[in-house]
């Protein structure tokens, strides 16, 4: 099972097993989400992450489907293109008896269809006998629970735990239920449509008897429940409808994307699925929750630029994201939570752990980058939408985070944004934060406060667009100061970050303003923001796009050869699709195309060897091996939101697609497709309120074209060649 090492990263999820199948079926609605084998079993094997978690703690440990005490024959197992069902198809083992073989294997067919809904886990079963003769069996659910936190559950040992309460049964289920030390209790209600003839303890069991041809059906729900609420029986076909009808209203609130590559198709089309089962109505509006299973809570980073990577999609997501951050934006100066007046959050956590404060991170701000990323993020829904009310209801917290970055974010007053490390959370403070993932030429880790080369460049960013903002608001004066202040921002940078030697960027300044001489991936993350001069982006491309750094699939988090250089780890020397997107958008602004085709073919190449064509958080940095598919690492999450948005902000950079949308303004700015697309088809792209264009671009030769196949009148392209 996996341990948290205490000694050197207190949250670092240590894999002490690999998964025993690593085919797994997930399925989340809202604060639930289930984690199942390819059987649709629960099984404590392996990592032990299979479970139906919610709000932060797993409802159901295990649950088990047994004919005649064995295990079924595995036929196939799939979830449905919107991520709604779960289909597993099954049948029996020779069965035998004291007399000899009882039942033919491959008589039974069992499909078992699931969804999650609300806080229920529904389940429908139809057996049907294949069989020439009449059959009898007994089919067998087993349940159980530890109600474990997800800290628990990656690792986190815990020196006491609330008290486990004796299981409620009656004759249509039971409830196992636990009382917390934060005084909740939690409750998992099993609940048949029909009573089981018998519950040996937790397992239940149906004696069934099926003539040839004949059917039984068994429906079930899992209610996971809180300060010892009833579990009501949801109907599945209710259950699918209204899911269905949901998932149609989010496809209706963006973009529909077809091309003449039919695997990119059924990526874009996963990667959309994925994007939008991982959306969680908070209140506020939709927001992206970062990631299956660690990291199924908002962040504020993930939900930033999982929302600029939808944003020319799916622009009402970022809506969502900017208000709940907003409402949720430091108040007030807290040491424990990392916590001062203006900062955007790094992330919220519900359960008992955060309830407790066992972790720090039930309302956390360790992040250096959140409060840059919410201002640059409020400039790009302007440009976007044209929403001017909102914009003007959402200044004050733009005013806030302004001043954050000026007082807080820069305690030495030498203008660039620093952290130091935080000792109740994270040592590390931007998007690697893991311990050991900022550190000098030598691998000595650098101390505090730092001053991360990216960070730089989401200040510049923010700058620029909050000058966009303030003027439009009339603050004249404000959006001078910006804009000044932006510019100053890119000669200090340039001076401190640019290493000859190696003819990029340096990953961060230390405590001492001395520069850590490492050949990484953030420094791309420059050229994503504007901050990288012409000159120094061909030359620091170059360097990305080398034998180093690029290994055939994306582009590494750091060299090969650089001390702490492990193509296993997470954040020192594997692949990162969103780190990829955000380079190779950057890559496309400055008019690098051939190093943009690159990266951009690497990752459509290695999402087409997921499994469901999912890419995952991040995958190990091995270079590309002919025939050999990108090899996984072994606890990344999977879906993952901002790397399911990843090949769509690298879509985005290809046709140079840009909007000016209080103009009503569609801009292509040196639109190019890569060798696999001929075509791109946009239907119902949205503009501004409720217009939509429908757009093909193809390839002509070296052109690319770009034909309005439906325009409202007022609406008006501009292509920039």
């Amino acid at each position: 099972m996996a341990e948290i090492s205490r000694i050197k990263d207190t949250y670092y999820i240590v894999a002490t097993s690999s998964m025993v199948d690593p085919h797994r079926l997930i399925l989340k609605d809202g604060d639930l989400f289930g984690i199942f084998d390819r059987f649709g079993d629960i099984l404590p094997l392996g990592k032990e992450e299979q479970g139906l978690y919610y709000r932060g703690t797993r409802f159901l440990s295990s649950y088990e489907l047994r004919i005649n005490g064995m295990r079924p024959l595995f036929l196939s197992s799939n979830i449905d293109e919107d991520n709604i069902v779960m289909t597993v198809d099954l049948t029996n083992p020779d069965i035998y008896s004291k007399d000899g073989l009882a039942l033919n294997r491959d008589s039974i067919h069992i499909m078992r269809s699931r969804l999650l809904f609300g806080n229920k886990c529904i389940e429908y079963f139809r057996l049907m006998n294949f069989g020439h003769e009449k059959i009898a069996f007994r089919f067998e659910l087993s349940f159980d629970t530890d109600f474990k936190d997800i800290f628990e559950v990656r690792g986190l040992k815990r020196k006491k735990r609330g008290t486990p309460l004796p299981p409620e049964f009656n004759d249509r289920g039971l409830r196992l239920s636990y009382m917390g030390l934060d005084n909740e209790k939690r409750c998992t209600c099993v609940t048949f449509t029909r009573p089981p003839e018998k519950h040996d303890g937790q397992t239940f069991v149906f004696n069934l008897g099926l003539k040839p041809g004949g059917t039984e059906n068994i429906h079930l729900s899992v209610s996971c429940l809180a300060d010892g609420a009833n579990g009501e029986l949801t109907g599945f076909d209710s259950a699918v409808t209204q899911a269905r009808r949901k998932a149609a209203l989010r496809e209706r609130n963006g973009a529909e994307v077809r091309t003449s590559n039919a695997q990119f198709n059924e990526i874009i089309k996963r990667s959309l699925s994925d994007i939008n089962m991982m959306i969680t109505d908070t209140g506020f509006g939709p927001y992206p929750y970062g990631g299956i299973p660690w990291f199924c809570t908002p962040f504020g980073r993930d939900g930033i630029i999982t929302a600029l990577e939808c944003l020319w999609i799916k622009p009402g997501l970022a809506k969502g994201v900017l208000k709940y951050l907003a409402a949720r934006q430091a108040k007030e100066l807290d040491r424990s939570k990392a916590a001062e007046p203006g900062k955007i959050l790094h992330e919220t956590r519900s359960g008992e752990l955060a309830a407790l404060n066992e972790i720090p991170f039930g309302l956390y701000y360790g992040s250096i980058d959140s409060t840059p990323l919410f201002i640059a993020l409020a400039g790009a829904y302007w440009r976007r939408t044209g929403d001017l009310a909102f914009i003007k209801k959402l200044w004050p917290s733009i005013e806030a985070a302004l001043k954050w970055t000026d007082d807080y974010g820069d305690p030495d007053k030498d203008g660039f944004l620093e952290y130091s490390p935080h000792e109740a959370g994270l040592r590390n403070q931007g998007w690697k934060d893991s311990q050991d993932s900022i550190f000098h030429k030598d691998g000595t880790l650098a101390g505090g406060p730092i001053a991360l080369c990216e960070v730089q460049g989401y200040l510049y960013a923010a700058k620029k667009e909050a000058a966009s903002l303030s003027r439009l608001l009339g603050k004249h004066a404000l959006s001078d100061k910006l804009l000044k202040g932006a510019e100053e921002l890119k000669e200090r940078f340039d001076k401190a970050f640019w290493d000859r030697d190696l003819n990029s960027y340096v990953l961060a300044l230390d405590g001492n303003k001395n520069p850590c001489r490492v050949m990484a991936s953030n420094a791309g993350h420059a050229l994503f923001s504007g901050i990288a001069s012409p000159g120094r982006a061909l030359k620091a491309a170059k360097t990305l796009l080398s034998g180093p750094l690029f290994s055939g699939w994306g582009i590494r988090t750091i060299a090969a050869g650089t001390a702490r250089y492990n193509p296993m780890s997470y954040h020192n020397g594997s692949i990162w699709p969103h780190d990829n997107a955000i380079i190779a958008y950057g890559l496309a602004s400055y008019g690098l195309v051939e190093h943009f085709n690159r990266v951009f073919t690497g990752i459509f190449d290695a999402a087409a060897f997921m499994e469901f064509q999912r890419l995952p958080e991040l995958f190990c940095g091995f270079h590309r091996r002919r025939g050999v598919p990108p090899t996984l690492y072994p606890v990344a999450c999977s879906p993952q939101t901002w790397a399911a948005g990843s090949l769509l902000m690298m879509l985005q950079a290809s046709l140079g697609l840009h909007f000016e949308a209080e103009r009503d303004m569609i801009i292509f700015k040196r639109p190019v497709l890569p060798g696999f697309l001929n075509y791109v088809y946009l239907n119902k792209l949205p503009v501004r309120g409720r217009k939509s264009v429908d757009l093909l671009i193809s390839r002509y030769g070296e052109e690319v074209n770009v034909e309005a196949l439906r325009k409202p009148e007022e609406v008006s392209i501009l292509i920039i060649k």
